[in-house]
Order: C-alpha cells, then structure tokens, then sequence
C-alpha cells in the first residue's frame, strides 16, 4: 500500500520498530491476534446455545521479550502510552487499557503458571467501538505470547478461559466466550459453529471470493445496550421456569422446543413468548446456515441473516431506527447477499455480505441517504475472514 509514493509500513513492522525503540534490543517474538465478527446467532450465547463468528483480518499485533528482572514494561502505539509494573505485585493499574494484559497474568498465576518481567508493545487496526473484540483480541496475543515466551505449555482452549476470567474478573466485563473463542481459533476461509454449552466446535467452510464482510457503523451507542441486555437475560430465565413447570429436565433455553414454548409460557405472558421464541428460532436458524454453507448456498445464508435481524428488531427489540434503516436499505440490492444488526444491539454495527464489485456504488447511495435520514456519517469498515492467534 502507497501513501503519497511513501510505502507504508505494515502493522507487525510498526510495533517491531517501537519495541525495538522503547527497550533497546531485538530479542522479541511477534504475535497477531484478530477480531471477530459474528455471522448469525446473537443473543444465543448466554442462553447455552450457538454462535457463528470468525476471526478477521483487523488485528491486534504484540511483541514480547523477556527481561531479566521482573518489572513488566508495556507500550501502547495507538494510545502513545507507557505502563510499568512488577509481576509479582498484579493490580489494576488505574489507567484501564494495561488492565487486559494485567488481568491474563493474574489468571495465569492463579493457575500456578509462573512468568517473569517482560517488555511488551502492542497496536492494531481494529476499529475501536465498532463491536468488533479488540479487548479479546489483546487478552488472547496476552495468553498466547506469555505461553510462548515462558513455555507454558497451555492448549488453546485453556488460553481462551483464562483471556475471558481476565476480562470478566479483572476488567470487570461479564462477556461471553465467543469473543475470545473466535480469537484464538479463527481460521482462514471458515466460521466456527460453537456451542456455548459444550464449547464442541465446528468449522464450516465460507469462501469469500469475490465477497466482502462490510460493516456498517451507526455511529449510535445508545445508553439502553447495556440495561436492556440484563433485561433480556432474565426475560429468558422467566421463559425456562414457565417450561420447567411441565418439563422440569429443561435447564435453559437451548432445550426448549416452539411447541413447549406455545404450551408452557405463551398462555401466560405474550411478551416472554417473544423473546423466548426468538432465540429458540435463532438456534434453528444458526443450524440451518450451516447446513447452507455445506452446499454452497451462500443465497440461503444471507436470507437467514435477514431473518435474524427481522427477529432481534420485532420480537427481541434490541435493534433502534439506525439499525433497521440500514438493513432495510440493502434488502433489494443485488450485489447485497445478506445484512443484520451485530452485537448486543441498540446501535453498532450492521454486517453485511457484499460482492466486492457492488460495495462502490452501494456505498455512494448508503452514505448520504444515511446523513439525511439519521442526520449521522455512517462509518464504513471492509474484511474477510483470516487466521485466529498466531506468531508472526
């Protein structure tokens, strides 16, 4: 890539040079760590059932040396940053962002996985607040540089567990796993069906040739996201009782059926129903996308996406105007295979399945409707799916 006649360099180089500039010497390994998207199933998570994400190319990068004392040393490219500390002495280090590679050293103690210092720097090209992991990203290049660097010896599983403990007891974020999941185990070229109750994984193949992810910002957060999810999840508990009352081997929504819930929960309270019915729907149709991309109908995907977006907006309501003009917009377009609402919801992100020769034009019609309509630029952010964790 050229700027000006200038080549730019590239993210692995920007961090190799800073860390050589910050401590002096060039005894470092390299680490990428990607970020996810999440193709269909949202809201499955916390309700033992199933996700599709994959990693893609919009990254973490982190280079690691070890020191000979044990003072840890971290530099933050994009922040401009510094962070020192001690690994025997691990606390939150009142500046937030250090907190994600303090957070997966203090898990690894607490396994009685033993590190020394290290000197660390690290940037990316996620974008930030678009939903798209870069804390996980940056908890799991942690776990997978310190495994490396001190040989550890952990399997990836174990290093997608404790990047999660990190951020749900250290930061304080109570996510889900598939964020750091799909991480660690992306893999070019395929998603990954996971099972949130087992962590039985699948890949399913999705050749992007000629095929674009286009995320569609709403550049919207708004402040109901975060209230509204705590709602949802106990909306969802409310709906397992009502089943558990005729089948008490029922331990959450993952094993109800449309046909219990039409028994169980819908004489009795309308808007539990709704909710409860899209997630068991949501299930369904994660499962049927899978079956489509074992054939190769990348048609059948997409009307699946749309049919999640359409039950996360009418019968989940976790969608806003943004989101649903957005999708409605691409509805009709033929170089558009498939577009939802991402993420928790209430703004974000829209991801959409875009053939690459129609994201010009879709674009020059997009963003000024969108000013107009919404009185917002959207933000527009381009990928495909890659590897998960892996050296450089």
């Amino acid at each position: 890539m050229t700027m000006t006649g200038k080549t730019v360099p590239s993210l692995a180089s920007r961090v190799t040079d800073t860390f050589e500039q910050a401590f002096g010497h060039g005894d470092f390994l390299t680490v990428r760590s990607p970020g996810r998207v999440n193709l269909i199933g949202e809201h499955t998570d916390y309700n033992n059932g199933f996700v599709l994400p994959a990693a893609i190319d919009k990254a973490i990068c982190m280079a690691v040396g070890r020191r000979s004392d044990e003072e840890v040393h971290i530099v933050s490219l994009d922040l401009h940053q510094t962070f020192s500390g001690s690994v025997r002495h691990i606390a939150p280090s009142g500046m937030h962002w250090p907190d994600y590679i303090l957070g997966v050293v203090e898990q690894l103690q607490s396994m009685g996985c033993e590190t020394g210092g290290f000197d660390l720097a690290f940037g990316g090209d996620i974008p930030p607040g678009a939903g798209l992991s870069s804390s996980a990203a940056l908890e799991c290049a942690t776990a997978y540089s310190l495994n490396e660097l001190f040989g550890l010896a952990l399997d990836p599983l174990t290093m997608v567990k404790l990047s999660l403990a990190a951020e749900n007891e250290f930061v304080g974020v109570k996510c889900g796993i598939m964020d750091q999941f799909a991480s660690m185990f992306g893999k070019k070229d395929h998603v990954i069906r996971l099972d949130c109750q087992s962590l039985a994984y699948t890949y399913f193949p999705f050749r992007m040739d000629g095929i674009r992810i286009v995320l569609l910002d709403t550049r919207v957060k708004h402040s109901l996201a975060s209230s509204q999810y705590n709602i949802r999840r106990q909306q969802c508990e409310s709906g397992v009782r009502m089943v558990q009352k005729f089948r008490p081997s029922v331990r959450s929504l993952r094993d109800v059926t449309a046909e219990m819930l039409l028994e169980a929960v819908a004489p009795l309270d309308e808007l539990i129903f709704r909710r409860c019915s899209y997630v068991v729907e949501e299930n369904e149709r994660l499962q049927a996308a899978t079956e489509d991309l074992q054939q190769g109908d990348l048609v059948s995907f997409g009307q699946r996406m749309f049919g999640s977006h359409d039950g996360l907006s009418a019968k989940y309501e976790v969608s806003c105007p943004e989101l649903d003009f957005l999708v409605d917009q691409v509805r009709e377009e033929p170089g558009v295979i498939g577009a939802r609402m991402m993420g928790g919801g209430f703004g974000g992100c829209t991801i959409n399945l875009v053939k690459e020769n129609a994201i010009d034009d879709l674009l020059q019609r997009l963003e000024p409707m969108y000013r107009r309509a919404m009185n917002k630029e959207l933000k527009v952010y381009i990928g495909q799916i890659e590897n998960g964790t892996s050296i450089v």
